[in-house]
């Protein structure tokens, strides 16, 4: 479904600048963005996939992974096609390299996302699966009439967005799970076809805007798994981010055209948790591994069971009073 789309300029008469993300990609006339979405059209742009959505599910809050956020709830899921990153080892290709031309996209308004999301009984509807920003005026209409509601709302991101348009999907926007892939800009121009530091500055806007943040590192063997990178992203999540921002380490599998690269061996995702854990992170959790201690949240002063988690099911075990451990009385950054 095409629409107007926001945050851009004319140049040069036909030519137009795409603002929405740090590529700010110049877009002749009859040409696209590099996220294959937003295309000029006689020198005005133009979203391709308002309400067009690829993908949707009910899936588990965790499964996000977002595991202080609203813990056992589900979460409405929809995703569409298109991305702004070109990762080597992208595990929904399918979608995000595909053209809204060549897929097979159903059409939603906003009002309708809201009212299925009732209709199965979730707590809160996710913009998933590929890059949410390239969406943004679709999601940004429908989140604001998901909260009319009293429904939460969450992005899965890559973090690759510009100020102004988070700012805007902010007002809207609950929690939001970002995918930190490397802690070097070569991986990021290599490998993402992308920059690192946008998505650094758009974790820290996050926390200041008051949105609900947790950091997923995926930990690939030989790009970007060295102890020393590790030690540095994890000591910036610290500085910048604060010592109670839930960090997920992930287990790499072989996929789309990283296929030659083995998944990650347990060992090393051990020494990251234990890394992390060392340097003062005080929720850490890995994910893609078989259920273990590592996927359950535990207070991190008196050590007491909180949440034991099981694949994506979260079981409540020690409930917090007012917000805090019932042992010890800590208090727990969860909302429940």
């Amino acid at each position: 479904m095409e629409r107007e789309a926001k945050f851009w300029k004319v140049l040069n008469g036909v030519k137009v600048k795409c603002k929405l993300c740090p590529h700010e990609c110049t877009i002749n006339k009859d040409r696209r963005g590099v996220c294959g979405v937003r295309e000029n059209k006689a020198g005005r742009l133009y979203t391709l996939i308002y309400g067009s959505y690829s993908s949707i599910a009910i899936d588990p809050i965790e499964k996000k992974p977002l595991y202080h956020f609203y813990p056992g709830s589900n979460a409405l899921s929809f995703g569409t096609v298109g991305c702004n990153f070109k990762c080597l080892h992208c595990q929904n290709y399918t979608i995000s390299r595909a053209s809204p031309e060549d897929s097979i996209l159903r059409e939603i308004e906003p009002d309708e996302v809201v009212e299925l999301a009732k209709k199965y009984n979730c707590e809160g509807v996710a913009w998933t699966y590929n890059e949410p920003t390239i969406w943004h005026e679709f999601t940004y209409d429908a989140s604001r009439e998901i909260k009319k509601e009293g429904l939460y709302t969450v992005y899965v991101s890559n973090g690759y967005i510009n100020e102004d348009p988070f700012k805007e999907i902010a007002r809207y926007l609950d929690a939001i799970n970002i995918d930190v892939k490397a802690f070097n800009e070569d991986f990021y121009k290599r490998v993402c076809s992308a920059r690192l530091q946008p998505v650094l500055d758009t974790c820290v806007l996050a926390k200041e805007l008051g949105v609900h943040l947790e950091v997923t590192y995926l930990i690939i063997p030989g790009h970007n798994d060295s102890i020393d990178e590790i030690k540095k992203f994890c000591k910036w999540v610290l500085d910048k981010l604060g010592d109670e921002t839930p960090l997920h380490f992930s287990r790499f599998h072989p996929d789309y055209k990283m296929l030659d690269v083995p998944p990650t061996p347990t060992e090393t995702l051990i020494k990251a948790y234990d890394l992390a854990k060392k340097l003062g992170i005080k929720y850490v959790y890995l994910g893609n591994v078989p259920h273990g201690d590592y996927d359950n949240t535990y207070c991190p002063e008196c050590g007491e069971l909180l949440i034991e988690r099981y694949i994506f099911n979260a079981r409540i075990v020690s409930p917090l009073k007012d917000g805090r451990c019932p042992r010890c009385g800590a208090k727990i950054l969860i909302k429940i």
